[in-house]
């Protein structure tokens, strides 16, 4: 049999920029901690290298910090920052439902719903997530504008920091599946003022809920008066 061969490094490198950033969006790898090169490749099962690109991406989104002859840090939650992307996010999302409305076929509709069950018997926020992500994609897709995700979702990584606390007690997960339905059921009803508008007041929650997380978790929003080099990470939010 022929052997498999390795993945391209550029592969490699998407797989671990993939892993990483989960990790810092949910907390795993939390504000502030020092990232280890040589621990990520052997927790990710991978080289050095794919790591290091991976962790150059992640700075262009502001996720992470290269510091010369110190190390790289997962950055502090941004609150203007987080404001600037859901400004993007709501624009792009909002303007996107007037083709979605148009494409949307009773298959559309019956996916749709599908994912909303799914949602709704979700316990956790790791289980709701995704399934948030994959609704909002979606209607993008419908429109004709799923490559526009990727300029959305490179723009957020401060905010989807924000949204995955958000997750944590702020807002509860039925309140965030009952938005995504109150959507689609103005959508199916032909009434694309009534699906903006929900779909406007959903996406900004979470410039509340970010004062409530600051309020609340202050630690994650500014570094330490006189930082310290971390021995081990901190807890996972």
């Amino acid at each position: 049999m022929p052997a498999t061969p390795a993945l391209p490094r550029t592969s490699a490198r998407m797989m671990a920029y993939a892993q990483i950033r989960d990790r810092i969006i949910t907390g795993l790898d939390a504000p502030g901690a020092l990232l280890s090169e040589n621990e990520l490749a052997l927790i990710l099962g991978t080289s050095r290298q794919p790591i290091r690109e991976a962790l150059l991406l992640i700075a262009q989104e502001g996720l992470v910090e290269i510091r010369p002859q110190s190390g790289t840090y997962v950055t502090y939650i941004d609150p203007q920052i987080v404001a600037q992307a859901q400004f993007i996010r709501e624009a792009v999302e909002v303007a996107s439902l007037k083709e979605c409305a148009q494409n949307l076929t009773p298959d559309h509709v019956d996916a749709l719903r599908e994912l909303l069950d799914r949602q709704d018997r979700c316990t956790s926020r790791d289980e709701f997530y995704p399934l948030d992500e994959e609704f909002h994609r979606s209607l993008l897709a419908i429109a004709g504008h799923e490559t526009a995700w990727a300029t959305v979702a490179n723009a957020k990584g401060h905010l989807d920091r924000a949204r995955y606390l958000g997750l944590s007690g702020f807002r509860g997960i039925p309140a965030y599946a009952g938005d995504h339905r109150e959507v689609l059921d103005a959508l199916v009803a032909g009434d694309l003022g009534a699906a903006e508008d929900r779909l406007r007041r959903h996406l900004r929650f979470i410039l509340e809920d970010v004062i409530s997380i600051r309020e609340s978790r202050p630690e994650l929003f500014a570094a330490p008066a006189q930082p310290e080099r971390r021995t081990r990470r901190p807890a996972r939010a």
